[in-house]
């Protein structure tokens, strides 16, 4: 018994020793694994501050490089243009070659019904389906004659119009060969802004005037301010501080630049000028470069001259451009005038002006440009036009009757992205409704045209935007247009004083920050699919204004509390919010996602998983993460959650989860935004 009791004592002692090693070993597993999980989070959060690192680190580099490729496009001004190719009559001949026709979908018949398809007893159903095919052929064939005749009549006017037009182009070749004035001074104006020569950021503004017995063209010519100089040379990434540190380019480095840039401006306006003379009108050029700017003695806004020559022919031809010292070729080997101080407006003295000729004086650009709101009607609509075929369409406007809500057709001869557009101009002050675009793209549909293109003098909410999203329409708002129209030589303004042609930004007026703390929405999804993340400032379940919903066509709202901004490495989309600065009346903004067609046209939200938004404050430092639901598939757009504003003033996160299948469109109209 003894023995027995001795066994059972030590199998029990054996038993809680194997215990112990088991949970020692199991403790031991359990800290291993937990030093392995540290080891693991903290490479993650090496890997992530190394990426974060690493990209603030390119964006720097890619804007030195930014600052560097200006300054070496600014130095090689002069070289380049005498590259490009010189202006001719020729180039302004338009080609009497219209795109044939194309009758798209009509051109094929539809098909019979093959009768071997259908089994014994179906022969009622056969001769059913026999006559809606006649039924549907006869249509095709009524439509296919409408669409053959409304291109018919196209192309008679359109070539009407070119053979026009080419003939106006023989009476001004006629005109330049005899010595015109009035010619001669149009045709250089046109070869001044028609040269590619200039970057698209250069002022085209001329006064021009032909003194035939001299044969000396006396011009004024705009020159570039001292802003086209970066005041930036270089940008670097501060790690310590999370920050870009710009440096200064030096000052004498910029007016040094500025002095050459003026001088090969002034070098290539001549080249171009003698480059274009097909017929010996300029024995000599006359040209005085000024910039439009405020005087620093009086204040008030002037035409300030930095530059001045007079050259013939015979002594510009002499020079090798591509090889010159700009400056020193201005003011040694020509004789003319530059400003030692540029960039503080310290004037020259002119030489021969344009006034001094005594007739003749044309001004092309800066205070003459029209205003569109005050245009005639179809003034407006021939504007519209020739800014189409300025753009290397064919375009002609429509009868003023029966024009079944077209004003301008257009052909766009590109074999791939091209074909027939259809194209409306509403003249308006207040923003076009969004009826106005959902009438456009039933006239599309119904004209059986390639694309619509809306072009008015106001602008588009976002419930216009949204319904045009994911569709062959085109809108082109009042500040776009006059964009475009600067940038093809046409001219126009919108209302304000004489040549008003930019928006408050574009004049340099800073958009408003909202006063006190920001907090940024990073947002990040697994799958590929790409989304337009979205905001929506709400009272309640109604957003307070069009202005106030922020998406890819307005990036923020009217006072800046919420604004779309670049995200992070770590995520895809970010949204910026000052909540403090949300307007009084708003208890809540919600976030939504929703399928970018463009990108993702056939695409739905099944692929959106494992989705989260990064709550970080204004310094980048991460406050927590907000889990959102999956995507299903079918739906194109989701609501991720809202913020709500509860009595205290403290806002809470609530998750969302609806979905859409009919998109943005569908989503945005529960909150009020008109669309349809």
């Amino acid at each position: 018994m003894i023995g027995i009791w001795a066994e059972s004592q030590r199998q029990h002692q054996r038993q809680q020793e194997a215990r112990a090693r088991t949970l020692a070993q199991e403790e031991r597993e359990r800290e291993r694994l937990q030093r392995a999980q540290e080891r693991e989070l903290a490479r993650q959060d090496r890997e992530r501050r190394a990426a974060y690192r690493q990209a603030r680190e390119a964006e720097a580099r890619r804007r030195t490089e930014e600052l560097e490729a200006r300054v070496a496009a600014l130095e090689g001004l002069l070289a380049a243009g005498c590259r490009a190719p010189a202006f001719t009559t020729a180039a302004l001949g338009r080609s009497e070659e219209l795109a044939p026709f194309d009758p798209g979908h009509l051109g094929t018949p539809v098909p019979v019904p093959d009768a071997g398809r259908y089994g014994f007893g179906s022969r009622a159903q056969y001769e059913r389906d026999v006559q809606a095919a006649r039924a549907a052929e006869d249509q095709r064939l009524r439509q296919l004659a409408a669409y053959r005749q409304q291109y018919d009549q196209w192309a008679a006017a359109t070539l009407a119009e070119i053979r026009g037009y080419n003939a106006g182009l023989g009476e001004l070749v006629a005109a330049l060969r005899g010595g015109d004035a009035d010619a001669v001074v149009e045709y250089f104006s046109a070869a001044l802004y028609a040269s590619d020569a200039w970057p698209d950021d250069f002022p085209h503004q001329v006064t021009a005037a032909y003194d035939p017995a001299a044969r000396q063209l006396v011009l004024d010519w705009e020159l570039p301010g001292s802003g086209v100089v970066p005041a930036v040379k270089s940008v670097r990434y501060m790690p310590t501080a999370d920050e870009e540190r710009e440096t200064a380019r030096p000052a004498g480095q910029c007016r040094a630049l500025y002095r050459d840039v003026l001088a090969q401006c002034v070098l290539l306006a001549v080249r171009e000028l003698f480059a274009a003379d097909e017929f010996g009108a300029l024995e000599s050029v006359a040209l005085n470069g000024f910039v439009d700017d405020h005087d620093p003695a009086t204040g008030r806004r002037k035409q300030i001259v930095l530059a001045s020559v007079t050259v013939s022919r015979a002594a510009f031809a002499r020079l090798h451009l591509a090889q010159v010292s700009a400056v020193e070729c201005l003011t040694e080997a020509l004789g003319g005038l530059l400003s030692a101080r540029p960039d503080q407006l310290a004037a020259v003295r002119p030489g021969r002006q344009p006034g001094d000729v005594g007739r003749g004086v044309v001004s092309h650009g800066g205070g003459d440009d029209p205003d569109l709101f005050e245009m005639d009607p179809i003034e407006f609509e021939a504007l519209v036009a020739e800014l189409f075929r300025a753009r290397g369409m064919h375009a002609v406007m429509t009868q003023r009757s029966n024009d079944g809500g077209v004003d301008v057709e257009a052909m766009d001869p590109d074999p791939i992205s091209g074909g027939r557009i259809i194209v409306q101009v509403k003249r308006y002050r207040k923003t076009v409704p969004p009826t106005a675009v959902r009438d456009l793209y039933g006239t599309v549909q119904a004209a059986g045209a390639n694309k619509g293109v809306l072009v008015t003098t106001s602008g588009f909410g976002p419930g216009s935007y949204a319904f045009a999203n994911g569709k062959p329409l085109t809108l082109v708002s009042g500040e776009e247009l006059v964009e475009l129209l600067g940038r093809h030589g046409l001219r126009g303004r919108l209302g304000g004083g004489a040549g008003a042609r930019t928006t408050p930004a574009a004049a340099g007026r800073p958009e408003p920050e909202p006063a006190g703390e920001h907090n940024v929405l990073g947002m990040s999804w697994a799958g590929r699919v790409a989304l337009d993340v979205c905001a929506l400032v709400c009272r309640g379940g109604r957003v307070l204004s069009d202005d106030h919903f922020v998406f890819y066509n307005n990036p923020r709202t009217p006072d800046g509390s919420v604004r779309s901004v670049e995200p992070s490495p770590a995520d895809k989309a970010a949204i910026r919010v000052a909540f403090e600065a949300l307007p009084a009346d708003a208890d809540r903004l919600v976030l939504v996602a929703a399928i970018d067609p463009a990108v993702n046209p056939e695409a739905d939200l099944s692929e959106f998983t494992d989705a989260s938004i990064r709550l970080s404050d204004g310094s980048g430092a991460e406050l927590g993460r907000l889990e959102v639901s999956d995507g299903r598939p079918g739906e194109t757009a989701l609501v991720l959650g809202s913020f709500r504003k509860r009595s205290g003033g403290d806002w809470d996160f609530v998750i969302g989860g609806r979905g859409y299948a009919g998109g943005l469109e569908s989503l945005v109209q529960e909150y009020g935004i008109e669309v349809a």
